[in-house]
């Protein structure tokens, strides 16, 4: 079994249409048809169905491709700890945020690598918690600064800090607010429930705890985006207290909710990935 073999297959398991397979590869049928058939010899088992109508994976087929797909994975991930061993210092640095703990601190945290590392390209790329986890795992990612909670076996994570909650409004629209619930017939802007989940749960979970459930009419997956909008005078909103530095407007009121409900913020690296840049990095954010 050679690699165009299962890089044959995977294109017709994904097509399940030789031809249009045959295009995604730039060869033409006939030769596409015999590799197949050439992988099916070797295994000893059928793994498409043909007919003139259509084309469908086996019961086998189907098992075949999970299972060659998470190894090539795998594999990727080896390639790519591979090539970060051999640049070392001077090659590619990843660091995955949200955009709800983008600070200062991050900033500097470029700046002291850029003097410490001068030949290294910092990559900055803001994404999600749950997509950030699955970068690290992959080794696609070299730091990570996610809330918490973390589930994995393959991440190293430290607690940067515990962010609390705070209520950001309009005080030009709301007057004399002094606790959350007084608010519980506003708009509420929160974070898209599909891009953090988790989040998005322990906001709605808040306020139960104050005795009503929000009335969400606007989402978004970035924390600029919904200071704007409650800034324009569109709902109120709960988001990290850590943020108010970042977004000082007169029209902007915030209201801490107290230190009993808080937020982890963690510092992620890859397990079994040792990185001069990393511990350095985290050395800094720690200080």
């Amino acid at each position: 079994m050679e690699l165009r073999h299962i890089k044959y297959f995977i294109a017709v398991a994904d097509e399940l249409n030789f031809t249009k397979a045959a295009g995604k590869l730039c060869i033409s049928q006939p030769p596409l048809s015999r590799q197949i058939k050439e992988l099916e010899n070797e295994l000893g088992v059928r793994l498409f169905e043909r007919n003139n109508k259509k084309v469908t994976l086996t019961e086998a087929g189907k098992y075949f491709k999970n299972e060659i797909v998470s190894q090539l994975q795998g594999l990727e991930s080896i390639v790519l700890k591979t090539r970060k061993i051999s640049e070392n210092v001077n090659g590619e640095y990843s660091i995955g945020y949200i955009s709800s703990t983008f600070s200062v601190k991050i900033s500097e945290l470029v700046q002291f690598l850029t003097e410490k590392y001068p030949f290294l390209k910092i990559k900055l790329y803001e994404v999600s918690s749950a997509k950030q986890i699955l970068a690290l795992e992959q080794n696609k990612l070299d730091l990570g600064i996610i809330r918490a909670p973390l589930i994995s076996t393959k991440i190293n994570s430290k607690l940067w800090f515990k962010d609390s909650y705070s209520l950001v409004f309009n005080n030009n629209l709301i007057k004399n607010v002094e606790g959350l619930a007084e608010v519980k017939d506003q708009v509420f802007v929160f974070f898209n429930k599909d891009y953090a989940p988790v989040y998005y749960n322990s906001l709605v979970q808040i306020c139960s705890q104050y005795g009503f459930i929000p009335n969400i009419v606007h989402e978004s997956n970035n924390i600029n985006s919904i200071i704007q909008l409650v800034r324009n005078g569109l709902g109120v909103s709960i988001v990290p207290s850590s943020i108010k530095n970042c977004h000082r407007y007169s029209e902007l009121s915030f209201l801490d909710l107290g230190s009993t409900l808080t937020t982890d913020v963690l510092i992620t690296t890859p397990k079994k990935v040792e990185s001069e840049i990393s511990d350095s990095a985290i050395s800094f954010l720690l200080e």
